[in-house]
């Protein structure tokens, strides 16, 4: 790198943060996504230990509930993405969950081990950037 002009060098800090902050972003989306995936878990756990008949409110979106009751806890419908919803057992679903769990947290690994080195290519990208232009203003 120290070879490459300031202009190349420029583009090249540019490059590596903007990757690097599109690395952030998907780790923040696959964050989000295995808290939702926890809390699916965790409700349908708490599901599972309710008498069939028990008064719910039961959500139809984020902040819209209305009464129902349950009436078979061991089945449940999972959404499996693009609105595609499959019936299936109560322990089917748990395990659903843990699976689904378990991919994002390898797929976050993955993603930080990248990110951390896009951070650190920018990182030296930034040091030989500010050593080149510290050698060249003193010549103007």
């Amino acid at each position: 790198m120290e070879k490459m002009s300031l202009e190349q060098l420029r583009a090249l800090k540019e490059q590596a943060d903007l990757e690097f902050n599109l690395f952030q972003d998907s780790l923040n989306n696959v964050r989000t996504a295995t808290a939702r995936l926890e809390i699916a878990s965790t409700a349908l756990q708490d599901l599972s230990l309710r008498p069939r008949g028990k008064k719910m409110l039961v959500p139809l979106t984020a902040s819209l509930y209305v009464p129902g009751s349950l009436d078979d806890a061991d089945k449940v419908l999972v959404d499996v993405g693009t609105g595609y919803f499959i019936e299936k057992t109560m322990v089917e679903g748990k395990e659903y969950c843990e699976r689904k769990i378990n991919l994002l947290k390898s797929n976050y690994d993955q993603l930080l081990e990248v990110a951390t080195k896009k951070k650190s290519i920018a990182d030296e990208t930034g040091a030989i950037l500010q050593a080149k232009l510290k050698q060249v203003a003193p010549i103007q």
